[in-house]
């Protein structure tokens, strides 16, 4: 009678962005997200607290650990 609604991966454009961790050197805050190569905008998608947060960054989006950039 129930049915569960199956979970949707968020995607994004392979061939136009690249997956993207920026730390801030004051703070170390990190902020994982997508940048646009082309005219350099930065899309935040979430929060880096720990390394749970990355390995759930990294599932979310199939994004493989040796094609994160790091930006500071």
């Amino acid at each position: 009678m129930f049915w569960r609604k199956k979970e949707k991966k968020p995607v994004y454009d392979k061939t136009g962005k690249i997956p993207v961790i920026r730390s801030s050197i004051c703070t170390g805050e990190q902020v994982a997200g997508f940048k646009d190569p082309a005219d350099g905008r930065f899309q935040e998608v979430m929060l880096i607290r720990n390394g749970g947060d990355l390995e759930e960054f990294l599932r979310l989006y199939d994004v493989e650990e040796s094609e994160v950039r790091r930006e500071w």
